[in-house]
């Protein structure tokens, strides 16, 4: 591992790391298919899933292009885990992560137009800063 990259495992708890496992074993059915298309450099870069970043787990992570990929189920338009998302995302971009919010049924409806979005991101130029 990088040596830039173990600063922010380092803020990780244990409880998050063993949530992280858990989530990578227990994929809902949109993240399987999200997956399946961001897996094996598909896209000219690695992504990795379920990924901690300090005190978070990011759902599907490009160290390269400090990318981050969130799928939304609907928990995440109740209020409380709006301020959550808003913490959380206020934190990544603080670390110059851009982070792609989609929501689950925005996956189901319009995959295509998903992936647009995340390939128009990922075929810049990789970012001034590359991995952590």
């Amino acid at each position: 591992m990088k040596p830039k990259r173990q600063k922010y495992f380092l803020q990780t708890s244990k409880s998050t790391i063993g949530k992280a496992r858990v989530l990578r074993k227990a994929m809902t059915s949109q993240e399987k298919k999200l997956w399946s298309h961001l897996r094996n450099n598909s896209f000219g870069v690695h992504f990795r899933r379920q990924v901690l970043f300090g005190p978070y787990i990011i759902d599907f992570f490009c160290f390269s292009q400090k990318l981050a990929v969130e799928l939304d189920g609907d928990q995440h338009y109740e209020r409380e885990a709006k301020e959550y998302d808003a913490t959380r995302d206020e934190y990544l971009r603080s670390r110059e992560i851009t982070v792609l919010r989609f929501r689950n049924t925005e996956l189901k409806s319009n995959l295509d137009g998903v992936l647009t979005v995340i390939w128009e991101r990922c075929k810049r130029r990789p970012h001034p800063n590359p991995p952590l």
